[in-house]
């Protein structure tokens, strides 16, 4: 029997065992978290250097890229070495860190997306108000009250997981360190405090959903009673990427987590996995700036202020020439 003290090390399961597919596992996945950092890094770049960026909506948006640059970086490094090298260890300490970290980025994450929602809310319904109810001071609580339940979330499920003893073996059906698949290496009478961390878990994912719901009813309203057809669409305008992006994480999370669960490992598994785990941090940037103006505007003029510099550094150069 073995147990959490003389776990050494996890073997993941891979994506393939042929290596000409692991090696294109590789190339995907550097594609991948590629663009997931290229398109965040973007967003906070432009967020931080365009005052015009300077509002509550785009100071969400910029702690969504960092949660998404985090959440990505948590698991898909790792998976991508393991190809490369034809190996599946990760460390005890690192499955435990992985977990942690996997869990806090995507539950604060979506924290920050009820945040949001209600942003749209006060902006379309009470717009009067707007500058008042979300202040500087009330976005910098609301972001900090979201990072808050992230954490606590994030430490009652990791240390409620790995309180348990291990003996059915130490290979993970999945690619990366996930919960479901670890507590089916649990001992049949380890003593599992699940149902509290599923309680205060399930509560704190449904009464954000309720408010996102809640605030998108009010948004929906509100739209709908604009006497103007360009003033409808300047409002659902702001608000489709936001409920886009709400949407793909919950139906890949909904996908991943409430499917009948399988004692065997299966394809279809790891492709649920991939795309609750590595396909939103890929295209939340790529949604929130393909009808967004303001961050196709701060776009150019960031790149025409680059070429500006260039052609004066190049001048500078042939002068001193």
């Amino acid at each position: 029997m073995t147990n959490r003290t003389t776990m050494a090390e996890f073997l993941l399961r891979g994506l393939s065992d042929v290596r000409e597919l692991q090696i294109l596992h590789f190339v995907v996945f550097l594609v991948i978290f590629l663009m997931a950092l290229v398109g965040n890094l973007l967003v906070i770049t432009l967020v931080a250097l365009d005052y015009r960026l300077h509002t509550p909506m785009y100071f969400f948006l910029m702690n969504l890229s960092i949660l998404d640059i985090g959440s990505i970086s948590v698991i898909v490094p790792k998976s991508m070495v393991n190809s490369l090298l034809n190996t599946k260890t990760i460390s005890y300490p690192g499955c435990v860190a992985q977990v942690f970290l996997f869990i806090l980025f995507t539950a604060t994450d979506f924290a920050f997306l009820t945040v949001m929602a209600y942003d749209r809310y006060v902006a379309i319904c009470q717009p009067l108000h707007y500058e008042r109810v979300m202040n500087r001071k009330a976005c910098v609580h609301m972001a900090t009250s979201a990072w808050i339940s992230g954490i606590v979330n994030s430490v009652l499920n990791t240390g409620n997981t790995f309180a348990i003893n291990f003996c059915g073996g130490n290979t993970v059906d999945q690619f990366f360190c996930e919960i479901p698949q670890l507590l089916k290496l649990a001992c049949p009478d380890s003593d599992i405090t699940e149902v509290g961390v599923i309680v205060f878990s399930t509560a704190l994912f449904f009464s954000c959903f309720v408010l996102i719901i809640l605030s998108y009813i009010q948004i929906f309203r509100a739209v709908l009673r604009i006497p103007s057809e360009q003033g409808r669409h300047k409002a659902f305008s702001t608000c489709l990427p936001h409920l886009a992006v709400v949407s793909l994480f919950l139906c890949t999370a909904s996908f991943g987590y409430l499917k009948p669960p399988s004692s065997s490992a299966s394809r279809l598994d790891l492709v649920v996995s991939v795309l609750y785990a590595v396909v939103p941090p890929v295209m939340n940037p790529v949604i929130y700036s393909m009808r967004n103006k303001e961050l196709k505007s701060a776009l150019r003029k960031l790149i025409g202020k680059t070429e500006a510099q260039q052609v004066q550094r190049c001048s500078c150069s042939l002068f001193s020439f």
